[in-house]
């Protein structure tokens, strides 16, 4: 098996495939891939299934039978449109999972089972389709949940940009865990697990050709575990938690004021942004607080243990960087306010659209 290149198409070598013939007849992907016919059912056989092995996806039914053994579930669903498809720290297969995966823990399930929709070009090369799928994989097992049923369509070359994923995902609620955006209190402590704006950046320091002394990775990460600590040692402080993704910690933060109707104030000295990462936002004039995180949670958190989760954050090691950079007020509902290094406030506004196109 050869190892990867940048663009992941060195990462499974057609010969070493379960059944190879079939799909090295065809080293790219054609209209028929997609057509419900043969080949879309070798695509299946020989690359997702050996891939996503589990009980439940091996019925190859039209959907999966599930035992959940729970009164409340969480659903999410995503897409996932990132160009390039491949970058530092991830590629779009990882991203598909671990996306999924923090929505479902930050909403307080226990994320369990994942669908996948795959959307591919004609003439998109298998190679590549078998490096994400592998990342997908991997990524699976490391949150510890399953890709139980699927699909796959084919566009008209030129129709596509390559590969776009579809996920859905369930997970089972924990007892005695209420959390949601609109549940910040005044006096909440806001923590966030690490540096921002890390995936953003590195989406664009990819795409801009930007050098730096040391390389910027995504942060993409499935974030369940470390969330899951927290919740153990201080659930019931716990009010509210979302990963900053699209629109970065301002949207988010901005989002919840609005649902709970508090205030929020950050306090700017205490973000936790790698110098590298802010010398390429200074490069793009791009604003830190707007570029787009994927593993990376922000939790609210009541006064009183706010110092023994932001403990518990710094010792999992997605969290070695957590710091509290914040806290809920009743004044200014609504709107998120952001202290200088100065000492002066300034209101962070809720972006109109995207700073940053395809990041996710």
């Amino acid at each position: 098996m050869a190892d990867q290149r940048n663009d992941g198409t060195a990462a499974l070598d057609l010969a070493a495939w379960s059944c190879p013939l079939p799909l090295a007849d065809y080293p790219t992907i054609v209209m028929g891939h997609g057509g419900g016919g043969k080949l879309g059912n070798e695509l299946v056989e020989h690359l997702f299934l050996p891939a996503f092995r589990n009980p439940a996806l091996e019925s190859l039914g039209d959907g999966a039978v599930l035992d959940l053994s729970a009164s409340r579930i969480a659903m999410s669903t995503d897409s996932f449109v990132v160009q390039p498809l491949f970058f530092p720290g991830g590629s779009i297969g990882a991203l598909a999972v671990n996306g999924t995966v923090n929505d479902l823990a930050v909403s307080g399930a226990v994320p369990k089972f994942l669908t996948a929709g795959f959307i591919l070009e004609e003439g998109f090369p298998i190679a590549q389709l078998a490096a994400i799928v592998r990342d997908m994989a991997a990524a699976a097992r490391h949150a510890g949940v399953q890709i139980v049923t699927g699909d796959t369509k084919v566009v008209e070359r030129g129709h596509g940009d390559g590969c776009y994923i579809n996920t859905a995902g369930v997970g089972v609620l924990r007892d005695g865990i209420a959390v949601g955006p609109r549940r910040a209190r005044p006096g909440d402590a806001i923590l966030v697990s690490g540096t921002l704006g890390d995936h953003g950046m590195a989406i664009m320091s990819v795409r801009e050709g930007l050098e730096f002394e040391s390389q910027i990775r995504s942060d993409c990460a499935s974030l369940n575990e470390l969330i899951a600590r927290v919740l153990d040692a201080h659930g019931g402080a716990i009010h509210a938690m979302r990963d900053p993704t699209r629109g970065g910690l301002a949207a988010t933060l901005s989002e919840i004021a609005r649902a709970s109707g508090v205030g929020m104030v950050l306090d700017e000295r205490n973000l936790p942004i790698r110098p590298e990462v802010q010398s390429a936002c200074e490069l793009l004039g791009l604003d830190p607080l707007y570029v787009a995180n994927e593993g990376k949670v922000v939790f609210f958190v009541a006064p009183d243990a706010a110092e023994a989760s932001l403990a518990v954050l710094r010792n999992h090691p997605l969290g070695r960087d957590a710091a509290r950079i914040g806290s809920v007020t009743a004044e200014h509902p609504g709107l998120l306010v952001a202290r200088t290094g100065m000492g002066a406030n300034r209101v962070v506004s809720i972006p109109v659209g995207e700073q940053l196109p395809r990041i996710c």
